[in-house]
């Protein structure tokens, strides 16, 4: 799932032709290592992703919206200053490397045209975004400030001249020779295996070069080739400026594959050696890679943005699974407190029998059949002190338990209730999902309040909305706070409340104006199971009832509710096919 070089190409010849010649009218900055550029061609409004991301770094056109920070970033700034209104008047790529070079040009604050280039690097943990002014090669800024401490061979920040990347020695493969091509695998290559075209083409990925291997394997030459003369040469040489001439005259075939819900990998072009895998087929590469890393992308950000919530919620997890323990072990030891109680019980009915200083004393246990049983004495109390110490132990014990028992059954409602919050915090849509299941462990008592001077409130996110295939409104809480809004304010008593069995999840309500279909029943089960602790399972078991029969106890915590007289269906945890309204 590299985004190589040639990939790269076809993303820049959608590129060249969708953006080339429009205006810039926006500049966002989403995160702090992705912009977001909108642009008018032809009376069409496009939106350019661009992100150096360490673990998905992308460029290409998108239509997604995501949320800007209230007070736009330093380069976010910068870069509204020299591009907004700017013209693009070219599109490059450093030979096939993941180099991206835009050029704008647009006018100073005294009328003069100035090109200013916005390079765009690929590389993994080392990707850039670096704004610089064409005509003295000077850096404006870049998204990632690299100093001489960081690296001591190239320096990207504010004011220095802009140092290309280091070049790569191997053949650029839209423009090599035959002579180029057989000099390079003589001086350079050992023996064909899946990665020569990797080690021998710039921007071919250790994934395609996998593929062509596999393909001269499949016309049975990988082996009769690792003699390299005139013609195997040759033979190499013709085979590889097929395939790359090809690619060059923009013959794309945009794929991924998929082996159930998982992609394995995507491409501009067939990959044959994924045999059984399900293939998509894509109009453009900027959907595929939307597609692809947009979700991906989402998850690692929100989990990265609530990471804290996380450890916060794993340590009292951890801590209610220790006091459980603890309460269970004392429950456990209090079931011998009848054998203190009938110490002490025999030991008064035959206090005429103990003397001070005897270690034990054998009594007759006329709650066992008269069998003699042995208790221990301290020989230093007195008969009446020994009794005294029986019965405190029995008393202790009684008590102990009455105490363990009821703090068991708490430490079980708080234990399902941060196993709901946590399940809460993986299903995450967006960032103000972070915020209010943040202000839910503030309201439970879980995060200190802080006071603040600001006046700016957070926004509330809003339950999600389906709309079944029957047309019947479905709402899913995505925390406790919504499900206790939609269980016990929002929905009717004739509604049909959903939740999977014995397992963290969202609240699901049917609103129900009359017969609820079978069908968007199911749907709806589909949808607890799915915003659930099952989700990935099948066969997960979701209760349903009518919500006059959910009851909430005082002092419950949220999204905590008891029922009674329910049903239970059977689902997979598979998102149904029905429609998102909200």
């Amino acid at each position: 799932m590299a985004l190589d070089g040639i990939f790269i190409y076809s993303i820049l010849e959608e590129l060249k032709c969708e953006l080339l010649g429009g205006r810039i009218e926006k500049v966002n900055q989403p995160e702090k290592d992705e912009i977001l550029l909108t642009m008018k061609n032809n009376r069409k409004n496009y939106k350019l992703s661009i992100s150096s991301s360490p673990i998905y770094p992308k460029i290409h056109i998108t239509d997604k919206n995501k949320p800007n920070p209230l007070q736009p970033p330093m380069f976010c700034m910068v870069l509204r200053k020299y591009l907004n209104s700017s013209k693009l008047i070219n599109i490059r790529q450093l030979d096939t490397d993941r180099v991206v070079f835009l050029d704008f040009e647009s006018s100073d604050e005294l009328g003069f045209n100035s090109i200013y280039t916005l390079i765009v690097e690929i590389m993994g943990r080392h990707s850039n975004i670096t704004l610089i002014r064409q005509r003295d090669n000077l850096i404006m800024d870049s998204i990632k400030h690299i100093t001489p401490e960081i690296n001591t061979v190239r320096s990207l920040f504010p004011g220095i001249k802009y140092i290309f990347p280091p070049t790569s020695n191997k053949l650029n493969p839209f423009r090599f020779s035959k002579n180029e091509f057989k000099t390079f695998i003589q001086n350079r290559i050992k023996y064909i295996d899946k990665k020569f075209f990797s080690s021998t083409f710039t921007g071919v990925s250790s994934s395609y070069s996998k593929e062509l291997f596999h393909r001269l394997e499949e016309l049975n030459l990988s082996e009769t080739l690792n003699v390299f003369d005139e013609t195997s040469a040759t033979i190499l040489y013709g085979f590889s400026n097929k395939i790359f001439n090809k690619l060059k005259n923009h013959e794309f075939s945009f794929v991924s594959y998929k082996k159930g819900s998982v992609v394995k990998d995507f491409y501009c072009d067939n990959l044959t050696y994924l045999d059984g895998y399900k293939e998509n087929l894509y109009s453009s590469p900027s959907k595929l890679v939307e597609e692809f890393y947009f979700e991906k992308d989402k998850a690692d950000r929100l989990n990265n943005r609530s990471s804290d919530l996380q450890k916060l919620v794993n340590i009292n997890l951890d801590r209610c699974h220790k006091k459980i323990n603890i309460l269970n072990q004392n429950i456990k030891d209090a079931l011998d407190k009848d054998v203190y109680r009938i110490c002490g019980e025999l030991l008064t009915s035959n206090i005429y029998k103990i003397k001070k200083g005897l270690s034990h004393i054998k009594v007759q246990n006329y709650y066992n059949n008269n069998e003699y049983l042995d208790i221990k004495l301290d020989e230093n109390k007195t008969p009446s002190e020994n009794i005294q110490h029986y019965f405190k132990k029995y008393n202790k014990l009684k008590k102990t338990k009455k105490a363990a028992s009821e703090q068991l059954s708490m430490a079980n409602e708080e234990l399902e209730y941060l196993n709901s919050v946590i399940t809460n915090i993986k299903n995450l849509d967006n960032y103000e999902d972070i915020e209010e299941i943040k202000r839910e462990l503030m309201a439970t008592g879980y995060i200190k309040l802080k006071k603040s001077n600001s006046r700016n409130k957070s926004r509330v996110s809003k339950p999600m909305k389906f709309l079944s295939s029957d047309g019947i409104e479905i709402y899913v809480g995505k925390n406790n706070l919504q499900n206790d809004y939609l269980t016990l304010k929002f929905a009717d008593k004739r509604d049909i409340w959903l939740h999977t069995k014995k397992i963290p999840g969202s609240h699901v309500i049917i609103k129900n104006f009359g017969t609820v279909p079978d069908k968007t029943l199911e749907e709806a089960a589909m949808l607890a199971a799915y915003y659930s602790k099952a989700k990935g399972s099948s066969k997960v078991a979701v209760d349903y009832t009518s919500i006059k029969n959910i009851h909430k106890p005082n002092g419950a915590k949220p999204g905590m509710v008891i029922y009674y007289t329910n049903k239970t269906l059977y689902v997979d945890s598979s998102m149904p096919s029905i429609e998102q309204i909200e």
